[in-house]
């Protein structure tokens, strides 16, 4: 039987990645979808575990090679995608994928894969705090964190589009919520 899906969506510094690793620590037969990226690798990241990270000219590649299930220019020249082979890798094990991707992208798979997808938009408590803690991240320079804000208040207005908005004001109660919502999501799949 093949794998079901999960989305986890959310504007950047919503807190979703932290939520994506308690997910994997949950034992739900959950497998990470590694994305491509053609964003600069952070000092804590590994490629081929947090991302594929390409140039911009090998992802434009493997657009017109039709190897993305998924893919946006997030930003100018920074693009991120689904693999279509990291889906049929970890479906085809009977593993259920576990996706990190941005709103849009978000909104995409759950289009393409309908029931069989779960979406799960992570909703910042206000765009201030999201702010705030993209500041406290100490990724990204003042202009970069002003753009990532104004993007944040555009992609709120699409959290309509997913099956559940989870908010991250407190994030053991969100990873809670996020947790029930998914348990219940591939247990009633799994045995209808």
């Amino acid at each position: 039987m093949k794998g079901k899906l999960v989305i986890i969506s959310a504007p950047s510094g919503a807190g979703k990645t932290t939520i994506v690793r308690h997910l994997l620590e949950c034992k739900l037969n959950l497998e990470f979808s590694v994305s491509a990226t053609t964003r600069q690798k952070r000092d804590n990241e590994t490629d081929g575990k947090d991302y594929f990270f390409v140039t911009a000219d090998r992802f434009r590649e493997m657009i017109s090679r039709n190897l993305l299930a998924e893919w946006q220019e997030v930003y100018k020249d920074n693009y991120y995608g689904t693999p279509a082979s990291e889906i049929e890798r970890i479906r085809s094990k009977g593993n259920h994928v576990l996706f990190d991707v941005d709103v849009k992208g978000g909104i995409n798979l759950k289009k393409m894969f309908g029931t069989d997808a779960l979406s799960v938009f992570i909703m910042p408590p206000s765009v201030e705090e999201l702010e705030k803690r993209l500041i406290a991240r100490g990724t990204d320079s003042p202009e970069k964190i002003r753009t990532r804000v104004m993007k944040a208040g555009e992609e709120i207005k699409d959290a309509g589009k997913f099956d559940f908005k989870v908010i991250n004001d407190d994030l053991q109660k969100a990873q809670t919520q996020v947790e029930t919502i998914v348990r219940n999501f591939l247990e009633r799949e799994s045995n209808g």
